[in-house]
């Protein structure tokens, strides 16, 4: 609520926030879990007009909806409005009331539907016009009812519709390497990604922590954005991550298209609520007629020492998010048509976006630059890139299945194995390029699945047992997956984050392993 109020106040928004309060939550009273009502809360942030009524009076209620609306829709700011009304039923079946309650004839005298009938009394109406009207409306709840029980149960593959909204995006277009360019830093790809789609597409919004002004991001990946298209389409929010993410859902169903921004993989968490009540579930639990369309870039990884707030990674998280898609380009073509493809599809789409490769400036990653793809390249999600080939001849060889920083410590590790290395970069990680994974685990009979998360219970953990499952009969060595030590957090100091993640000769050690050396 705090973030809501905040943001509604600092962009003067026309929100009503109608909060109807029976003090009571299924057994805890107000006296018991808070120290203000929410109309004193709400008065703490300047700007919010705060109105408290008595919710059962129908005339003060009616009148006090009616004068708020008018004002917002001329002044367009924010207001709340505080009702207190009783608790008349029970909160839930499976609780009865008269166990916990105490208040309940007083609340009795409070139900508005008598006060409301004595009211019409008083100013003409007769018992006998209520009745009728009572009689009538009873009529047609019941009917409405009946209808509703003949209705057909859903069938059993019924379940499975809605889980994703289809995406207009099949296939790989536009030219992923023009000729005559030099090549771009990953960050500089995405910014350029954003900024073609703000420029074509008006209902485009980019909003998040310091991504606007004249900062740009704190990588840089916004610069110049909010100069060239203003403080309404480019702009800052707080480090408000459950509304960072929780807005897109309003924003979408109004029509507009926003981008937004968790400034580290690290802060996502105040996010989740949002992301997994609401925004990965709309399009589901609508039967297909609300997809929250929007895109969240993540910053994530281990990179220069930024410690145990600025390092983590949290795919294994997000991919247990139903109903939303993940990317983890590792090059700065991916990651642009990545953005471009996210755009485009109509559901959620999470991009993870690794600090260690945004500038290429560790050694090993210089492949990480690319040629920046022309304005209409696109990509679609869940089609892996082969990053290095390998026949499977008279030796042994192995397919090592990665995405992000993992795909250059394989690569690097792989040049002590020459021809018999094969690396597939996922790209997307949900959905998943479950074919090429198995073609290449099939073709090589060993495999190595490189991530930068600890390994236990892992999403890298998850594609292994896949691979246990689905290739049992090709293999010829047990799947081996490789990732940061099994802690709770990335240290701050440089010698212990280097010693927690992976790196090119760990990776090599496990080849070795696997192909028996």
């Amino acid at each position: 609520m705090a973030e809501a109020f905040q943001m509604a106040v600092l962009k003067k928004l026309p929100i009503l926030y109608f909060v109807q309060d029976n003090e009571w939550d299924i057994s805890a009273h107000a006296k018991e879990i808070r120290s203000m009502d929410a109309n004193e809360y709400a008065k703490g942030f300047k700007g919010m007009e705060v109105r408290s009524i008595d919710g059962t009076d129908f005339i003060t209620a009616y009148q006090t909806i009616e004068e708020v609306i008018d004002i917002m829709r001329r002044e367009r700011r924010p207001f709340m409005i505080h009702a207190k009304v009783p608790l008349l039923g029970h909160h839930t079946s499976g609780v009865r009331r008269e166990w916990y309650r105490h208040d309940l004839e007083e609340h009795k005298q409070r139900d508005p539907l008598p006060k409301f009938r004595n009211y019409l009394l008083k100013y003409g109406f007769t018992e006998k016009d209520l009745d009728l009207i009572q009689e009538k409306q009873t009529a047609h709840v019941r009917a409405d009812f009946e209808q509703a029980m003949k209705a057909e149960d859903p069938k059993p593959e019924d379940l499975f519709n809605f889980d994703f909204a289809p995406t207009p995006v099949k296939e790989e277009k536009g030219v992923r390497a023009p000729q005559g360019k030099e090549k771009t830093v990953m960050v500089d790809c995405a910014l350029f990604a954003v900024q073609e789609l703000m420029s074509k597409h008006k209902e485009c919004l980019l909003y998040g922590q310091d991504v606007g002004g004249r900062l740009g991001g704190v990588f840089r990946e916004a610069a110049t954005l909010a100069q060239k298209f203003g403080d309404d389409r480019v702009f800052n929010t707080p480090i408000q991550e459950a509304f960072i993410i929780g807005s897109t859902v309003g924003m979408s169903a109004v029509g507009l298209k926003p981008i937004v921004e968790v400034q580290f993989a690290d802060y996502i968490w105040p996010g989740l609520n949002q992301l997994f009540t609401e925004v990965s579930r709309s399009y589901y639990l609508s039967n297909g007629k609300w997809p929250v369309s929007c895109v969240i870039r993540v910053p994530i990884g281990a990179y220069g020492s930024g410690g145990p707030y600025h390092s983590s990674s949290v795919e294994s998280v997000l991919s247990n998010i139903r109903g939303i898609k993940i990317a983890y380009p590792s090059t700065g073509a991916d990651l642009k048509g990545l953005m471009k493809s996210a755009y485009h599809d109509p559901n959620p789409c999470v991009i993870l976006e690794h600090k260690g490769l945004y500038w290429s400036k560790i050694k090993g990653t210089e492949e990480a630059r690319t040629i920046e793809p022309d304005e209409e390249y696109i990509l679609p999600f869940g089609k892996a890139r082969k990053v290095l080939d390998a026949d499977a001849g008279k030796e042994s060889s192995i397919a090592i299945i990665t995405y992000g920083m993992g795909v250059y410590w394989s690569t690097k590790a792989a040049q002590n194995f020459p021809g018999r290395v094969e690396i597939i970069d996922l790209r997307t990680i949900v959905p998943l390029d479950t074919e090429s994974i198995l073609s290449s685990v099939k073709k090589h009979g060993r495999c190595l699945v490189v991530t930068e998360e600890p390994v236990n219970n892992s999403f890298a953990q998850s594609i292994a047992g896949m691979i246990s499952s689905e290739c049992f009969t090709y293999l010829d060595a047990p799947v081996k997956v490789i990732g940061s030590e099994n802690l709770p957090a990335i240290p701050l100091n440089s010698t212990l984050e280097a010693t927690m993640v992976p790196n090119a000769q760990k990776v090599s050690d496990v080849i070795s392993e696997v192909l028996g050396f």
